[in-house]
């Protein structure tokens, strides 16, 4: 398969006043089409500063990242804008939903921005839901429901778009042992299905439902390995 993320010495640096900030310090990998990979590393590792820039939310202050072939220094803003709604899907650990807004109203968002037709807006967030066992909740605000039953209508929300690749960070960070447990098989579901994810985490736990592990410590990865025995169904944090 072919890799659909590649990273290469990839360095960033922040600056502030006199002082530097070295959050990463030269971090190469890649990632294949269909590949669950888990990024791992405790608080100020560099694996937040990664995912900002895997998801084009941030560029590199040195390296290469290629998404598809592309690198992120060929696309101009109107592009990475599109490439931001059209190949990437976010699940965030804080759900980002709108919680005056219908669970339905908040799927679509994605597609509203891409120009899709209300008619086909609503059919395409209907099937999202159902993938995530939510088509019942449809006109239910996020204060209506469990943090668990937010973060499935984020999933819904990352994949109204069919996008390349789905970055989730730390999508079970605020959620109970049970609720974190039925999120990580959703992953697992959609990994078989064939779609290529990267999970950021710090549980241990969470980033053995995934095929590969990578460890960053100080910037720098610490590890790379092949989970040879990825968990397929939910188990307890103990």
């Amino acid at each position: 398969m072919r890799p659909i993320i590649e990273v290469k010495n990839v360095k960033k640096t922040y600056f502030n006043d006199e002082v530097e900030t070295h959050a990463l310090r030269g971090v190469s990998f890649d990632v294949k089409q269909g590949e669950f990979v888990a990024i791992m590393g405790p608080s100020g590792s560099g694996k937040s500063t990664l995912l900002h820039i895997l998801g084009f939310l941030d560029h590199p202050t040195k390296g290469k990242y290629r998404l598809d072939g592309k690198s992120i220094d060929q696309f101009d803003e109107p592009e990475l804008a599109w490439v931001r709604n059209q190949k990437i899907g976010f699940v965030f650990q804080m759900f980002n939903l709108l919680n005056r807004t219908t669970v339905i109203d908040n799927v679509k968002l994605p597609l509203a921005y891409a120009g899709i037709k209300n008619g086909e807006q609503d059919e395409l967030a209907k099937i999202a839901l159902e993938k995530v066992g939510l088509s019942h909740r449809l006109d239910h605000t996020p204060s209506q429901l469990s943090g668990g039953e937010q973060q499935r209508v984020a999933i819904a929300r990352a994949l109204i778009n069919e996008p390349s690749v789905i970055f989730a960070d730390e999508p079970t960070g605020n959620l109970d042992t049970k609720s974190g447990n039925q999120i990580m098989d959703i992953f697992s579901r959609l990994h078989d299905e064939g779609h290529t994810i990267v999970l950021i985490t710090h549980e241990p736990y969470i980033a053995r439902f995934a095929q590969r592990i990578i460890n960053i410590k100080d910037g720098l990865i610490a590890s790379n390995k092949t989970n040879h025995k990825p968990i397929k169904k939910p188990i307890s944090r103990r």
